[in-house]
């Protein structure tokens, strides 16, 4: 029985596991969608809402005062990669771009940030594969 069994293992040891949620946070905050496997997707979909509605609330606890927006800040560098690398070499702050432009985008939103399509199966070994993206 799998009572009180949280979360999914993905095959991986639990440090594989971590630096690959990160990984895919962060690509998904960046990007705005990534190609992944289901199972994947399913994983790290609620990670990336949480990280949103923290930023949501960080933005709006930090109109009445600056520090609890630096507090939501920290929070959320912990859980994400803050800078991702460019093909040109330039590097981008996906935790700036979190809280400037994602979280005010959802600001009305009560939740329900991402939408899973589904692709149909990657052709190496049929694993079924979606697109993970953030909803307009």
């Amino acid at each position: 029985m799998r009572h009180r069994v949280a979360g999914k293992k993905l095959g991986r040891s639990s440090g594989h596991r971590k630096a690959l949620r990160r990984n895919l946070v962060t690509a998904l905050l960046h990007h705005e969608r990534i190609e992944t496997t289901e199972a994947k997707a399913k994983a790290i979909r609620g990670q990336a809402e949480k990280l949103i509605t923290l930023a949501k609330r960080g933005l709006a606890a930090g109109q009445e005062d600056p520090s609890r927006e630096v507090h939501a800040r920290r929070l959320a560098a912990g859980r994400m990669v803050r800078w991702v690398a460019e093909t040109d070499g330039t590097r981008v702050d996906v935790l700036k771009k979190l809280f400037d432009d994602i979280a005010p985008r959802y600001a009305d939103r009560p939740g329900g940030y991402t939408r899973i399509y589904k692709l149909g199966l990657r052709q190496g070994d049929a694993a079924p594969m979606v697109l993970l993206e953030l909803v307009e």
